[in-house]
Order: structure tokens, then sequence, then C-alpha cells
């Protein structure tokens, strides 16, 4: 049996889809030396982790939205 990697696009947030705006992924896609990012100082206690499969934790950064628990945007 194989298995397939799933292609996680690390630019974006795992939970909603939305760009991260992740300054350490730019600085390493780019490598432009980037400011520190948002995440440093952000609190991350209001956000939904559990709502994110296992398989995708620690693959990419989640956005400042859903980091402050905050529903999606509606399109």
């Amino acid at each position: 049996m194989t298995t397939t990697a799933a292609i996680i696009d690390t630019t974006r947030c795992p939970l909603c889809g939305e760009l991260n705006r992740c300054a350490m992924e730019i600085e390493r896609e780019t490598g432009q030396v980037q400011p520190p990012c948002w995440c440093m100082q952000a609190d991350f206690s209001n956000a939904p982790l559990t709502n994110l499969p296992e398989t995708m934790r620690g693959m990419s950064c989640i956005c400042a939205r859903c980091a402050a628990g905050a529903a999606p945007a509606q399109d």
C-alpha cells in the first residue's frame, strides 16, 4: 500500500484557508529578512486548534483571525 502525502500550502491557514501572513514562511520562501512575525506576540488561547486534524498540526501557521477564535469571514 502506498501513501500519498497531502500537499499543504504553508502560506494559508489550515483552519479557514485564508493567508496566514507568516513572516517566517515569507522569509523562508523569498530569502528576504522579515520583521518578527505577528504570531510571536499573539495569544492562541482562543484558537480552535482541536478543529485541526492531527495530521495537519505543526505543518503551517493559522491566521490571526483563527488564532483569536473569530469565525471565518463569510463571502
